[in-house]
């Protein structure tokens, strides 16, 4: 393999052998630094030894170079650690090239001395990730004698120290948690044989620390409970607590299974004789405090933090099928899995390829051979699947809650990415991994899980020619309505639709899910639905004179102009009844209309009517003083009548129009509890679904942005007149040198550009805080309202009627998934509610009802996990 780089230079005559090129070699340091990184491509047991060689005989010698090498490989590597200890044991037993001492330190000594100084690096900055794997690297060194076990145990301890901090985030604990626990399962039987280390120093504290979150796990389990209910979860598993079984289960046979679990090439070399590495002692950096701030409560300026919250994975195979993540060998193969999918995200398409090849890289029989490959004598206990571990841990991290580690796109697009490579192999795993989900939503699949599930599922399905075995859900459509199965196959055809064409999807569907009453399919393809376009309609006249102006681009004024004629000809024939939310719907829909033909026909029409879209919402055409907020309400409420046939474009079109502020982000909270939701239930209480949600999310999220945004801005103002301060200072000192009498008297003022931040921070963090108020209102009027309580919030909540969900009707299914869009707001906007709690508590929470009511005491519950009231 040639290991050189080319620049091409394009030449000007295209004839002239198209190119002309000038090769650029690469040094012989860098190609020592490529062979360090791609150790193992054919076979790490024999190249090890090989490196070894090519490194010792390496001039001048530049251990610099080899451990960076060796630190880049085991942070992006992982499944390579176990060679690259096998490497510095090696290394150990020479002196450095070129030495006359043959006294002095090992090679291997100083490449582990400069190893260190990069861990240190890591461990100051907070890299969690690079931290955990460096320690990965040293357990498995302490296993092969080369580090001291007592320097390794005492490394261990000062990441159990963090969680004995006080107020430790759960993010921190947890990462210093898993450093500590996997270091234990690797370097467990060289920290075991030293009589005088008490393994369960390592082992309480983060017993301990995983009792202690005991409360707010409820809130991130993949099914939802809405009742308490100690009974460990089945289908999913917290990431401490499997580490946690893992390594009690590895102490209790005195780690004497590690081997089957980790990876020892070192161990087939000569015993290391000579004195071991001592790692130096080391304190774990304290959390670092973020400069971006928000103003809370209490009037003092909060870190705007996200929240992390216990890190649950599903399971979606028999421990026969995949291995089981509580046990030593499954934590560390899907341990290892996780770490890949992390670290390559960059590269979806080398992440698939290093997926399928993973079983190389743990002990044989782990894994059943895969088709063509040979034969291996399987291992009592393993012989998993790989392909349906693979899929098991993609799905798994795609559903985390309250949102994955990357974009959910990223999990999706890789999945793609490994049918493609082993489309036979792959293809029956995904098939078996849906079957299982949607078996999962009448178990009580998290709503927003089921959300993602169906997005997978859709573009999953576009990526290959929409071929699903439908027929197998068909008896399902005899269910209610609004069962989360019934929901899911609408919303998953809605998505396809959306990704190809109405036709083309109703083609893939068995007849009877083509019926329209089996309420699978949208009544009609997803379009406009002008409501004046019939001449029948008796507005028809009317809309059709607007909408020729707007066609022949006519002034803004020349339009308002003409809808205030519009009004007085309507108020002559029909009265005063509601002219004002008429001419409004004609003015509005008519806009849309004009800019139905495309995405950028909507924000030209848009852009250029923005008069006429702020004379509406001002309720200006009205002689009656019609209320701004009911001209903004009319608004959206035009917009959700246009497009009733196509609902993805109303949360499109109410998104620009908060971009454009021709409504504001309390306004869209408001429909979406009030319209959004009012005929969802015949009892007529307000509910919250998927398409609501949606709604409220875009709302909450542009709210909070805009503080982001001018958070950033107030803070960049203040930084740039607090070193204009300080040269004013400097400045004064050095005058004050000159005349010894002279006395500093300069006071600094506020720049207009900072104080006109403030201003504008002021009035959006106040909007946020609006925002985040009216969204708790709306479930609190859907779910614990004192003066309207909803028999249904109060009747679903007990595990006796949980069993009994099978008999439930429409208007119960409705309210179990507004309780689970409400114990999602309270999760994934926690960081803002904490700071606002006081407030908005005090206020939402005055007009609940009877605290003895048991949806009450699930809404107050909830609500004092997320705002950390209860821990």
């Amino acid at each position: 393999m040639s290991y050189y780089r080319r620049k091409q230079y394009k030449g000007q005559d295209d004839f002239d052998y198209h190119d002309r090129r000038r090769e650029m070699y690469d040094s012989p340091e860098e190609k020592l630094r490529a062979t360090i990184i791609r150790l193992g491509e054919v076979d790490p047991v024999q190249e090890v030894p090989r490196l070894v060689e090519q490194i010792r005989e390496f001039t001048p010698v530049n251990v610099s170079a080899v451990a960076e090498s060796i630190r880049i490989a085991v942070t992006e590597q992982p499944f390579k650690i176990p060679y690259y200890a096998a490497l510095l044991r090696l290394l150990h037993d020479a002196p450095v090239p070129g030495s006359e001492d043959a006294a002095g330190p090992s090679f291997g000594k100083q490449i582990l001395e400069d190893f260190w100084k990069g861990f240190q690096a890591y461990l100051d900055r907070l890299a969690w990730r690079e931290t955990r794997l460096c320690i990965h690297l040293f357990a498995h060194l302490t296993v092969a004698k080369v580090i001291s076990a007592q320097t390794m145990y005492e490394l261990l301890r000062s990441f159990t120290a963090v969680l004995d901090e006080f107020g430790v985030s759960h993010g921190r604990a947890k990462k210093a948690a898993l450093c500590a626990a996997e270091g234990l399962m690797i370097a467990g039987p060289a920290v075991k044989e030293n009589t005088g280390l008490n393994v369960f120093d390592l082992i309480n504290p983060i017993q301990a620390y995983i009792e202690s979150t005991s409360d707010v796990k409820g809130l991130v389990q993949p099914t939802i409970k809405l009742f308490a209910n100690s009974e460990p979860i089945e289908t999913a598993d917290e990431i401490l607590d499997a580490a946690l079984a893992a390594l009690q289960t590895l102490n209790s046979s005195d780690f004497a299974h590690t081997a089957d679990c980790f990876l020892q090439p070192y161990l087939d070399f000569t015993p290391f004789t000579d004195a071991p590495f001592d790692l130096p002692s080391v304190l774990v950096p304290p959390e670092v405090i973020e400069l971006d701030t928000f103003s809370t409560d209490s009037g003092e300026d909060a870190p705007a933090k996200k929240e992390e919250w216990p890190e649950y994975h599903v399971r979606l195979f028999d421990s026969d099928v995949t291995p089981d993540p509580t046990t030593p060998v499954g934590y560390a193969l899907r341990t290892g899995l996780l770490d890949l999918i992390d670290i390559f995200e960059v590269n979806r398409k080398e992440c698939a390829r290093l997926l399928l090849e993973f079983p190389k890289w743990t002990p044989r029989g782990t894994f059943k051979p895969r088709p063509g490959a040979p034969a291996e004598e399987p291992v009592a206990g393993k012989d998993w699947q790989l392909e349906s571990t693979i899929i098991e841990t993609v799905l798994g991290m795609l559903m985390v809650l309250p949102e994955p580690p990357h974009k959910p796109i990223y999990y999706i697009a890789l999945i793609t990415e490994i049918c493609k490579l082993s489309p036979g192999t792959v293809g029956p795993a995904v098939g078996k991994s849906i079957r299982k989900l949607y078996g999962f939503l009448a178990d009580g699949l998290d709503v927003e899980l089921s959300q993602r599930f169906s997005d997978w599922f859709s573009i999953h399905m576009s990526n290959f020619n929409f071929q699903w075995v439908w027929r197998e859900w068909v008896p399902d459509i005899t269910l209610s309505p609004q069962h989360p199965k019934r929901v899911f196959m609408r919303r998953a055809v809605d998505y396809e639709i959306r990704l190809s064409y109405y036709d083309r999807i109703f083609k893939t569907l068995p007849e009877p899910m083509q019926a329209p009453d089996s309420l699978v399919l949208p009544p009609e393809a997803p379009g406009p639905g002008y409501e004046y376009e019939d001449p029948v309609n008796p507005h028809h006249d009317s809309a059709q004179s607007v909408l020729e102006l707007l066609r022949g681009r006519a002034k803004a004024e020349d339009v308002m102009a003409h809808l205030e004629s519009v009004k007085n000809s309507l108020e002559t024939t029909e009265g005063d009844a509601n002219i004002d939310s008429l001419v409004r719907s004609i003015a509005v829909q008519s806009l849309l209309h004009i800019g139905s033909r495309s995405f950028s026909h909507f924000l030209n029409a848009i852009e250029r009517y923005l008069p006429l879209l702020r004379n509406l919402a001002s309720g200006s055409i009205s002689t009656t003083g019609t209320s701004n907020l009911e001209g903004r309400m009319g608004i959206l409420n035009a917009v959700s009548a246009y497009w009733k046939h196509n609902r993805h474009m109303i949360v499109i079109v109410f998104d620009k129009l908060m971009q454009y502020q021709i409504v504001d982000p309390t306004d869209v909270v408001s429909w979406a509890f009030t319209r959004g939701g009012e005929s969802r239930l015949s009892s007529g209480h307000p509910s919250i679904g998927s398409l609501e949600w949606e709604i409220v999310q875009g709302a909450l999220n542009k709210a909070n942005g805009r503080v982001v945004i001018a958070r950033r801005k107030v803070t960049t103002l203040r930084k740039e007149d607090d070193e204009k301060a300080a040269l004013a200072k400097v400045s004064n000192g050095a005058a004050m040198e000159v005349d010894t009498e002279a006395k500093p008297d300069i006071t600094h003022e506020e720049s207009p550009a900072l104080s006109s931040a403030m201003k504008a921070f002021a009035i959006l963090t106040r909007e946020q805080k609006a925002a985040l108020s009216r969204t708790l209102d709306g479930f609190v009027d859907c779910l614990a309202s004192a003066t309207n309580p909803n028999p249904n919030a109060k009747s679903i909540v007990s595990e006796n009627a949980w069993h009994n969900r099978a008999n439930w009707n429409e208007d119960e299914w409705v309210t179990w998934e507004t309780w689970g869009w409400y114990r999602h707001f309270c999760r994934m906007y926690s960081p803002y509610l904490r700071n606002y709690s006081a407030t908005l508590g005090t206020i939402s929470f005055a007009k609940v009802g009877n605290a003895s009511d048991p949806a009450v005491e699930l809404f107050r519950r909830i609500w004092n996990v997320a705002t950390g009231q209860e821990a």
